[in-house]
């Protein structure tokens, strides 16, 4: 019995440092860019877009399609930031220990 309370305190002590890594990711944020950076994307650890900065040479009406394209490849730059922020986090929180294939984190 003894085993069983350890491991439920130990179960409330992660669902405590989770709480407060997912308060954290809210206030990391990571810069994604593209074009040499003439598109610059900023997301939240958790992913959410908070800003997104162009160059003024691309705000050409004929350089529409290059602009979009740059868009998507600043915010997947962002995006993978962010998800390695995430992964660095929860490694530092299991203590390095692997998770499960299919494993949900309760933020992203």
């Amino acid at each position: 019995m003894a085993d069983f309370m350890g491991m439920m305190k130990k179960a409330a002590e992660l669902q405590s440092k989770m709480q407060a890594m997912q308060a954290e990711l809210e206030t990391v944020e990571v810069e994604g860019a593209s074009g040499g950076g003439l598109v610059k994307i900023t997301l939240s650890g958790k992913g959410d877009l908070k800003a997104v900065k162009i160059d003024d040479s691309l705000l050409k009406p004929d350089e529409k399609e290059i602009l979009e394209d740059l868009l998507v490849t600043a915010h997947a730059d962002a995006r993978k930031k962010s998800e390695s922020v995430m992964a660095e986090k929860m490694k530092s929180l299991t203590g390095g220990l692997p998770l499960p294939g299919g494993f949900k984190l309760p933020f992203g």
